[in-house]
């Protein structure tokens, strides 16, 4: 009776966690969600270096070099990140520090991911 009680206990608490995840994915999708300034933070962030791995593996790839490839690249992760809070979520930006601290979140960090794979992925394929 005991490993009853337990195997549907567990199965529920499986089944809210997995809820959990599903709801915090509609989250990102939702223009009428609440967000705090660490939540919000967190996505950009973690969008920009989605952003980076993407775009460093493509750009290593295809061979592209020069600086033009790389102000692309800002340039595209900058807009990106734009639409997504100011269009998508529809966030008001001065109750998160303003355009220029979420436009910030996770650039530095994504830079160094772009370039690394760039370098990584140009440098494997065609030397």
């Amino acid at each position: 009776m005991r490993q009853r009680k337990s195997a549907k206990s567990d199965a529920q608490q499986l089944d809210q966690h997995q809820n959990g995840h599903l709801s915090k994915f509609r989250k990102v999708f939702d223009p009428e969600a609440s967000w705090d300034k660490d939540q919000l933070g967190d996505v950009l962030h973690w969008a920009r270096q989605l952003m980076a791995l993407v775009c460093g593996l493509i750009w290593g790839a295809i061979p592209l070099v020069g600086g033009v490839w790389f102000m692309l690249f800002l340039a595209l992760s900058t807009g990106i990140i734009y639409c997504y809070y100011a269009m998508v979520l529809k966030v008001d930006e001065e109750e998160f520090g303003g355009h220029g601290a979420l436009l910030q979140e996770g650039l530095f960090a994504s830079v160094t991911l772009f370039l690394l794979l760039w370098t990584l992925v140009y440098s494997l394929a065609h030397f």
